[in-house]
């Protein structure tokens, strides 16, 4: 694993920024070339979801690979997180101007339909998160950055929860992200963690 992560001491961080961004101009494009499907908004707005769900547990996943695997990475967490904020901010984008488009519909599924309610509580949370993912406000914020960056567990958590309630029907992918999520989250707790190491 050493030998990994000399390796991966190499690797530029804006790399991970490269090559994280691509999909959303390739993305877009499928969805107005058709292909997408037939129902290009709804696939557009799933994919960017997905992304934004899949490099949230790359963040979470960092400290417990790190601890239990002996595998750093954790100078590509800000990366991971900041553009898993840009994947989240695609998808309500996408659904903002693309799907519903009509401010006072926006405003009655917020209010209306749980799952809405809680994507947008999902993403108030880790909107101070991404604002603040930069070594000026790390200097300004000082200890209250770490606190701060605390509300990334609950948007994670909300995130997963979101995409499980979206759904129709029984679907084993959502539960699966959902599962794995919670899992992430309990190796922080710190019984948990102590069990672990000894």
């Amino acid at each position: 694993m050493d030998g990994l992560n000399q390796l991966l001491r190499r690797v530029p961080v804006w790399s991970v920024y490269l090559l994280g961004l691509l999909p959303v101009p390739g993305l877009f494009f499928l969805g107005l070339t058709g292909g997408l499907g037939v129902e290009p908004v709804k696939a557009l707005e799933h994919e960017y979801g997905e992304l934004a769900l899949k490099l949230l547990v790359a963040v979470l996943a960092v400290t417990p690979l790190r601890r239990y695997a002996g595998l750093n990475l954790m100078r590509f967490r800000r990366a991971l997180g900041v553009l898993s904020f840009i994947y989240v901010l695609c998808h309500l984008l996408v659904w903002l101007l693309l799907d519903v488009q009509i401010p006072s519909q926006i405003l009655a599924d917020i209010l209306k339909r749980p799952y809405i309610t809680i994507g947008m509580a999902a993403f108030v949370l880790l909107l101070p998160l991404a604002v603040t993912s930069n070594n000026a406000s790390l200097r300004r914020l000082g200890p209250r950055w770490r606190i701060l960056h605390r509300l990334t567990y609950p948007a994670i958590a909300l995130g997963a929860l979101h995409y499980v309630m979206l759904v129709k029907g029984f679907q084993i992918e959502p539960l699966a992200y959902l599962a794995v999520i919670l899992t992430l989250l309990a190796l922080r707790l710190p019984a948990i963690r102590r069990k672990a190491t000894t």
